[in-house]
């Protein structure tokens, strides 16, 4: 009888993150039925696209510069010890393009667009807001939650495009203002050693990161309840969350990229 007792928290905490789990694979089934089924809200994904993409540019740009500097100063430091200075251009445009751009570019969407979402979407659920679009007949995964998954889908990528090259420049200019080499040989070595796979790796994990971070803002704000405190337990768990499949799928898409 005591080993029931132990084994049933195990058993009911696998249990329910089994139906967590069941739960968030049918929402985001829903999400993206109704990205392609219309009625149609343009007006609203133009209204995420800017959030998203361009109110991020700053944050994004910041992080991507001097992540390209501190990865050429570092790189720098250890590579001195083997005389392989040369090789620092293809280390950071390499890191930048493949793992880091996307990555930290996605955590900082992350950290402001998934917890706004949630935050955004949770009120309008401890206020009723939501039940109202339902009792006006409008789909309230289409209104809410579909522009948000499609702006979250198109521009994560394009800010990972704008981090990748940012990025990069702070790499050279650190590389050329303070370690000492030659611009055009070090801008050479970049173009010569970065191939398109690099490039579109990165993409399409920022494309699988949006998709990610939107989702968990989504689907915690549409679930939160207790009013400000659950609002706040949402926000919290969608950013989270997000930050922790990022990580995951990270591993899973370069798995599927780079195995062979």
């Amino acid at each position: 009888m005591t080993q029931i007792n132990v084994l049933q928290p195990i058993g009911r905490t696998f249990l329910n993150a089994l139906a967590g789990l069941g739960r968030l694979t049918l929402f985001a089934g829903s999400g993206f039925i109704n990205i392609v089924r219309p009625p149609y809200y343009p007006r609203l994904v133009l209204k995420q696209m800017i959030e998203i993409g361009f109110y991020s540019l700053p944050v994004v740009g910041l992080t991507a510069i001097f992540t390209g500097m501190v990865l050429a100063l570092q790189s720098f430091t250890g590579f001195s010890r083997f005389s392989a200075e040369s090789a620092i251009p293809n280390v950071v445009v390499v890191s930048i393009t493949r793992e880091l751009g996307p990555v930290l570019a996605s955590l900082m969407v992350a950290g402001r667009i998934g917890a706004a979402m949630a935050a955004e979407i949770g009120t309008m659920r401890v206020t009723d807001q939501i039940d109202a679009l339902s009792t006006l007949s409008t789909n309230p995964m289409r209104y809410l939650v579909a522009p948000r998954l499609l702006a979250g889908v198109t521009m994560v990528p394009l800010l990972v495009l704008v981090a990748d090259i940012v990025g990069v420049f702070g790499g050279y200019l650190l590389s050329t203002y303070k370690l000492g080499f030659n611009p055009s040989t070090y801008l050479h070595n970049t173009f010569d050693f970065l191939k398109t796979d690099d490039v579109v790796s990165g993409l399409v994990k920022a494309a699988v990161f949006g998709f990610i971070v939107a989702l968990m803002g989504c689907y915690h704000g549409f679930h939160s309840k207790g009013g400000a405190q659950g609002v706040g337990t949402a926000t919290t768990n969608a950013v989270v969350s997000a930050s922790i499949l990022i990580l995951i799928s990270d591993y899973i898409v370069t798995e599927l990229f780079f195995s062979r």
